[in-house]
């Protein structure tokens, strides 16, 4: 038997205050009306899952989200009348008779209206009148009404619904084409003759049929050809409208586009794949920016620490270590052993060589994976150091040696022959090697930061391969957890005045609770942490592309190869600005309210990873998102290409040995 009300609590704190429904009295409502009671038979498991569910005559119970969201858009009163169009389940009546005076609902399908009358009535909300008829003519008998809510998509706000609200009234409709695009709009009478309207965003309704809205085979009804309709601007239009042009990379006009978050702590920028050359190009751009105009001064990246430290050594001519392997050597190996990376790796070093050695830019990894390069950078440094404590670390870590060289088999390992132990081993060795921060520090700060990341390091990465195998949410949690904990150790370690870029994907640095990530997985990352650490000092920006080509692999640990890029799904936030026709452009959610509230309603974004697969892309690399919500920008390049990968022929004569990627 289903816990209805732990699923109703979770739906309310997940699904409606999670994306932004902020009236409690609506959220209050919705953790009280038990809508397992309005579903068909045989639904109602699913009663609180986030979507719409199917009724009687081809109709919806609208998903929960939406239902909210035109609820507190109608600003409902305890005085108020309410007509509802579209009573279908009877569902939204009843949730909305829990905030007003009296709900008359409008349903033309009578034996709908039928089923929903006797379901409110022996449920107890009496002040629900059930009315069969034309929903589009309204009940002018009743009229006027404080607030009106139609359940379904018209071409336009019929002329009767208007005439009928009261002076000061609400009327919340989704508007537009039944097959392509619907806008939730609120229209306030504010006088006899006067409206006001506002946007709320992209919805998705069954059709609203009759007299003054769509006619049984699709096309507009007669009486809806009212001159003077409002017209709507398509959202495509609306994003052309709103982009900002972006000039080439390496134009400085590119990187001072960006110069609205100089004031953040932290600056993330994603990427819709770990193999698209322009992506890297244009974080690069942006970064260079932000570190030679504003004083940015880590660059933290969603890569193995010993590996970037490695890198760091170079751009900020640190001493080198010796190392059994050179960095990125495991897969994916072109997310950075790539000309781009390496392109900017030589401007970082060349930056730093005319930067005070205090001040210079910093390369780090936030990623948890590399076992084995980050128990050999902690026992390098001891063994210099602190041989005595170096011993003893590789007597507790040798716990760990069987899997270091491939370290996701030890899930399978520690299920089977019970090595548990080892995850308070690398504790006790983590706490050990911070016990002595300031015995170390005292000697070389930055070569004690290394170290004491690489054992925390350890401990994440023991218990991440661990976990994986259980599946669900906590190893990727954990993961993401790790990255902002060393971003935090990393700015800690730099001072309170220091600031910090982050590259990783997407999906770890737009906000988790906007995407299905949180809302249906409850995962967390990187992006919402620093939101909740940060404030508005974290700036989240967003990349994303409609076709072209891409770096990645089919299977894990398999070859690279270059694939074509699919165009992207008519349903996707991403098709969306395609058909806006802009090449290349920014867009800053805040700067346009009206196309920010159209972008809200979740829709599809593609994320590509190390691996594609293009035969099941829908159900491989597409996730619902709210955009707007997601991410504070983001950055859109309609058409991009694969990285390349480093090889030979990218070696250059008199490059020292210490070069990072050792060529």
């Amino acid at each position: 038997m289903a816990d209805f009300a732990r699923l109703r609590d979770r739906m309310v704190r997940v699904q409606l205050a999670g994306r932004g429904i902020r009236d409690r009295r609506v959220l209050d409502v919705m953790g009280r009306v038990p809508r397992e009671q309005f579903v068909e038979p045989g639904f109602e498991e699913f009663a609180y899952e986030d979507g719409a569910l199917p009724i009687a005559h081809a109709q919806t119970i609208s998903q929960p989200y939406i239902v909210g969201l035109m609820i507190e858009a109608a600003e409902l009163q305890p005085a108020d009348k309410l007509l509802e169009v579209g009573t279908g389940s009877g569902y939204a009546a009843a949730v909305a008779s829990r905030l007003v005076g009296t709900v008359h609902t409008i349903e033309r399908h009578g034996d709908l209206a039928k089923v929903a009358a006797d379901r409110l009535s022996t449920l107890g909300y009496t002040n629900c009148i059930v009315h069969t008829s034309d929903g589009t003519g309204g009940l002018p008998e009743e009229a006027p009404f404080d607030a009106i809510l139609v359940a379904a998509g018209g071409p336009a706000i019929p002329e009767p619904l208007k005439r009928q609200l009261a002076i000061g009234g609400r009327l919340v409709i989704p508007i537009g084409d039944v097959e392509h695009e619907q806008s939730l709009l609120r229209l306030t009478r504010r006088s006899d003759l006067e409206y006001e309207e506002e946007t709320f965003g992209a919805v998705r309704f069954v059709p609203l049929i009759g007299e003054h809205g769509w006619a049984e085979d699709g096309t507009r009804s007669a009486s809806n050809h009212v001159p003077g309709h409002t017209h709507f601007r398509s959202l495509p239009d609306m994003i052309r409208s709103a982009l900002e042009p972006l000039p080439p990379f390496d134009d400085p006009a590119f990187g001072a586009l960006f110069d609205r978050f100089a004031s953040s702590r932290v600056v993330l920028l994603g990427e819709a794949s770990h193999g698209t050359s322009e992506f890297y190009r244009a974080r690069a751009a942006i970064t260079r920016h932000l570190i030679e105009q504003h004083g940015f001064t880590a660059v933290a990246v969603e890569a193995d620490w010993p590996d970037a430290a490695a890198i760091d050594r170079y751009v900020r001519r640190r001493a080198s270590r010796s190392s059994s392997g050179k960095p990125f050597e495991r897969f994916p190996t072109w997310m950075w052993r790539n000309t781009d990376v390496a392109a900017f790796v030589e401007w970082m070093r060349e930056h730093n060589d005319s930067t005070p050695a205090g001040e210079r830019a910093a390369f780090f990894g936030l990623d948890i994976y590399n076992m084995r390069s980050s128990i050999a950078a902690v026992l390098a440094y001891l063994d210099k150091v602190d041989p005595a404590a170096a011993a003893i670390a590789r007597e507790r870590y040798g716990c760990l040696t069987p899997w270091q060289r491939e370290p996701s088999t030890y899930g399978r390992a520690v299920l089977t022959e019970g090595y548990r132990k080892c995850e308070a081993e690398v504790v006790r060795q983590c706490q050990d090697i911070l016990g002595k921060e300031f015995d170390y520090a005292t000697n070389d700060p930055d070569s004690f930061l290394d170290a004491a990341q690489n054992a925390r390091l350890v401990t994440s990465a023991e218990r991440y391969y661990r976990i994986m195998y259980y599946g669900g949410a906590e190893s990727w949690n954990l993961r993401d957890t790790h990255m902002f904990e060393t971003l935090q150790h990393i700015l800690e370690a730099q001072g309170a005045r220091s600031k910090a870029v982050v590259w990783a994907h997407n999906s770890h640095i737009g906000d988790a609770r906007f995407t299905e990530m949180g809302v249906v997985r409850e995962e967390l990352n990187i992006g919402q942490l620093c939101r909740d650490k940060f404030a508005g000092a974290a700036s989240l920006v967003g990349f994303g592309t409609h076709t072209g080509t891409v770096a990645a692999a089919s299977d894990w640990d398999g070859e690279m190869e270059v694939m074509q890029v699919r165009a992207s799904r008519p349903d996707s936030y991403e098709r969306q600005f395609h058909e806006a026709g802009v090449a290349r452009g920014l867009l800053e959610f805040r700067r346009d309210e009206s196309l920010r509230r159209r972008l809200l309603e979740p829709r599809l974004e593609r994320f590509i990873g190390v691996i594609y697969r293009p035969e099941t892309e829908l159900q491989s690399h597409y996730a619902e998102a709210s955009l707007p919500q997601q991410f504070d920008a983001f950055l859109w390049l309609d058409e991009t290409h694969a990285v390349r990968p480093l090889g030979p022929d990218h070696h250059r004569a008199g490059v020292p040995d210490t070069y990072p990627f050792g060529l």
